[in-house]
């Protein structure tokens, strides 16, 4: 079955004014342009164009091969959302568009995308030209089209990526698609011949990503408090997954509001799973990696502060289950800010505390998304440590400590959960949710604990890097999930926009 790429957009001088549509079809596995079309529509809104661009592309697929399946791309949140079902339609020129719109094809062949602006370029032009032509009185003809190669032209810059904090998927095949620019022109070149050729696509879909490096913040061991801890007492490391080769002592720091920041053993499935290239994409280079298409992508955001948190003491998915503070709904208004400045988060899942689902409303709330539920999200259940500080379990329980600091199979006193347990548990989730948000950008509002975790298994990293990391309440972090299994660690715990 074929699959096509459909970008579309629609613009209007004076909103309502003179308006005008473009439409762009491309061939998925190659990112040749296929079709293109505009028109001048007369007087109408942004928001009616960009229904009419959508339309018309979605009909020049249909004329390519009706049985064909299309992802949809556009610069308009508002068709995006509404296209996809996740928004009403209110306005009484859209709901018939709309309706029509969802006709050319089967619903289940046709998904959609927001792209930014800037990615969205060849679309836009051709809208442009389109009410350009309108305005001369004129009708727009593809022979005296330029906007694929103003486009191209345009996108050779490679400007800045957009998108979530560290997300480089837009900058990367921007990046690729300019070099591929550059080859063409040499082959030409060297051709001898004055006919530029067939741009190169500049959307094709980032190939394999190079393994993250995120590098944790400091040597000392991490605390997932916003505040640096003292390291309390060391224990002897006495089990390691398999392969991975660990010190032979680890330093256990003090409890935080969300976990004790302890190490998190991969299930054995996952040992050396996420984060390093193959052999054969070593011996291939990343130039040649197949392309893979967009990942799923995760942005987390630990949720924000609690009573708890700045006592640092023990608050897992047993305790209490306390809600947010004063300060940490502030901290979820400043990351929603942010998000939407951003505006590429797609879906919001949050775990079922009353901490990140609180935080998760806040945030969805500013980008108008539904929150969804996932039970494992939930932070480790820590027993009858739960609300306890790390210096009072010492003191209570000094050997349930000493031999759960030396094994991540060891669970809390009272029958909380392991390390090891969790690590399955948050590895089935992850799984869960890459075949679930395939393609998309996702914002996971979690805890310490399964953040840390996901952030150690995509660096395919042992489990007593946990302890090496610092994870501050409503900080970010971002890890993107390729169809072949690699992981890319793109961001962690940026917390700039709460300064």
């Amino acid at each position: 079955m074929r699959e096509f790429i459909v970008e579309a957009d629609g613009g209007s001088r004076g909103n309502p004014g003179p308006a005008g549509y473009g439409s762009v079809v491309r061939d998925a596995a190659s990112g040749q342009t296929l079709a293109e079309r505009a028109e001048y529509i007369g007087v109408a809104t942004n928001n009616v164009a960009e229904y009419r661009g959508l339309l018309a592309g979605l009909r020049a697929a249909h004329e390519l091969d009706p049985d064909a399946t299309v992802h949809v791309r556009m610069d308009s949140k508002l068709v995006v959302e509404q296209m996809s079902g996740r928004w009403k339609i209110k306005h009484p020129a859209m709901k018939p568009l709309a309706a029509e719109a969802a006709t050319v094809f089967p619903p289940d062949r046709v998904t959609y995308e927001w792209i930014p602006r800037e990615r969205n370029k060849h679309a836009d032009r051709l809208a442009n030209e389109a009410m350009d032509a309108g305005a001369r009185g004129e009708r727009w003809t593809p022979s005296a089209s330029r906007a694929e190669l103003d486009a191209t032209a345009s996108s050779s810059a490679v400007p800045e990526p957009s998108g979530p904090s560290g997300d480089a998927t837009a900058g990367a095949a921007r990046a690729r698609a300019a070099l591929a620019d550059v080859r063409a022109a040499r082959t030409v070149a060297a051709a001898g011949t004055s006919t530029p050729g067939t741009s190169a696509p500049g959307t094709a879909a980032p190939g394999k990503a190079a393994p993250g490096t995120a590098t944790p913040g400091a040597s000392a061991p991490g605390t997932a408090a916003p505040g640096a801890s003292a390291p309390a007492a060391s224990a002897p490391e006495s089990l390691a997954p398999s392969g991975g080769a660990v010190p032979s002592s680890r330093t256990a720091s003090s409890a935080d509001a969300d976990s004790s920041d302890g190490a998190a053993a991969p299930a054995p499935a996952d040992a050396g799973r996420a984060g390093a290239a193959t052999a054969e994409t070593s011996a291939q280079g990343w130039s040649s990696a197949p392309d893979l298409g967009a990942p799923a992508t995760f942005v987390l955001l630990r949720h924000g502060e609690t009573p708890l948190t700045p006592q640092k003491r023990f608050s897992g998915s047993g305790g209490t289950d306390p809600a947010l503070s004063d300060i940490g709904r502030e901290q979820a208004e400043r990351v929603a800010e942010a998000l939407a400045r951003r505006g590429t988060i797609q879906h919001i899942v949050a775990s079922p505390l009353a901490r990140t689902r609180e935080t998760a409303g806040i945030v969805a709330a500013r980008l108008g998304l539904e929150v969804t539920v996932e039970d494992g999200l939930r932070e480790t259940d820590f027993g009858a440590w739960e609300g306890l500080t790390f210096a009072e379990v010492r003191e209570r329980h000094p050997d349930d400590l000493n031999a759960w600091l030396a094994s991540p199979q060891v669970a809390p006193t009272g029958g909380g959960e392991s390390f090891a347990d969790t690590a399955v548990r948050i590895a089935a989730t992850r799984d869960k949710l890459t075949a679930a948000y395939a393609g998309r950008t996702v914002l996971l509002v979690t805890h310490v604990t399964p953040i840390k975790t996901l952030i150690q298994l995509a660096l395919g990293a042992p489990s007593e890097a946990l302890f090496r990391m610092e994870l501050s309440a409503a900080s970010l972090s971002v890890v993107a999930y390729y169809a072949d299994g690699n992981a890319s660690v793109r961001l962690f715990n940026d917390t700039s926009h709460l300064r």
